[in-house]
């Protein structure tokens, strides 16, 4: 599986989400709480809220 990353929008104070992208899937956590594990997305859900976020609609 991918590696997880973290927006470069974050900055340096961990107070953000990771996420692992696969072709299939997208897996969001807390970068405080990576112990309480994950939520994951299809693909097309991640990809719709991107565009919605890119979009300014969220």
């Amino acid at each position: 599986m991918d590696k997880w990353h973290k927006s470069s929008y974050s900055g340096g104070n961990n107070e953000c989400v990771e996420v692992r992208e696969t072709v299939n899937t997208a897996d969001v956590r807390d970068t405080q709480n990576r112990e309480r594990g994950h939520l994951s997305f299809s693909a097309s859900e991640w990809k719709a809220f991107l565009l919605d976020v890119r979009a300014g609609e969220l």
